[in-house]
């Protein structure tokens, strides 16, 4: 079963078109780069698998349901664009808050990771640096064993040493049966991590394709390829 299934999506804000008529399929076990320039339609593809917007038309499904609804919502691991978190909250909040809502977070991978960094979660969000509460952020994302992880620019304004970990955690904590979704402009930081690429332009699919046949067929790397066909 696909993990994200979307058929002939459509979503419109006013008469702005943000997507339109979006065909694409995401199978288990695949990390997936989501790509295009800034006001593709990339984040708002995101928030509809996620159920927090509704498709103007088409369908769309998470592991074969409809999303929004709740066994559709404790599939799907969201890490949004912004800042999400609290901060007020101390990081052992969180840890807790997230064991107490999602059934598969799994506190002990939170922790190490925690540790690897030197994270003390005893640190109030808003006493951390930038570079931290992103990371904070994606941990708490990653320690969960959903069936698709939604990752909305994850790697978008913080430093490159930050930027590495941000990837490590990625290909070192998903569920191997799972579906990453890794939305991005920044191509050649994830390249390295992708089996399928997707090309939004201008809210509709330019290429869909295996990153192995990609550069094959094309002779040049994803990154590349994709400011050839975004070039001004």
């Amino acid at each position: 079963m696909a993990v994200l299934e979307c058929t002939n999506v459509t979503k419109r804000y006013g008469g702005v078109v943000a997507l339109e008529d979006v065909s694409l399929t995401v199978e288990p076990g695949r990390i997936v780069g989501l790509l295009g320039p800034n006001g593709s339609g990339k984040t708002t593809l995101i928030k509809l698998a996620c159920g927090l917007l509704t498709p103007t038309s088409g369908e769309i499904q998470t592991c074969g349901l409809k999303p929004g609804q709740p066994a559709s919502h404790a599939q799907i691991s969201y890490l949004p664009e912004r800042m999400a978190v609290p901060a007020w909250m101390s990081v052992r909040d969180l840890l807790q808050f997230y064991q107490d809502f999602y059934a598969d977070f799994r506190q002990d991978a939170a922790l190490q990771m925690l540790s690897d960094l030197h994270i003390d979660p005893a640190l109030r969000v808003r006493e951390m640096s930038k570079g931290n509460r992103e990371k904070v952020q994606l941990i708490l994302v990653m320690s969960r064993a959903a069936m698709l992880y939604l990752l909305d620019e994850p790697i978008g304004g913080v430093d490159p040493a930050t930027r590495d970990y941000i990837l490590s955690t990625i290909i070192g904590n998903y569920n191997p049966e799972a579906a990453v979704i890794i939305s991005t402009h920044l191509i050649a930081d994830v390249e390295k991590l992708l089996d399928q690429v997707i090309f939004l332009k201008n809210g509709q699919v330019a290429l869909q394709s295996e990153v192995d046949q990609l550069r094959e067929e094309h002779g040049m790397s994803v990154d590349a390829l994709f400011r050839e066909v975004f070039k001004c």
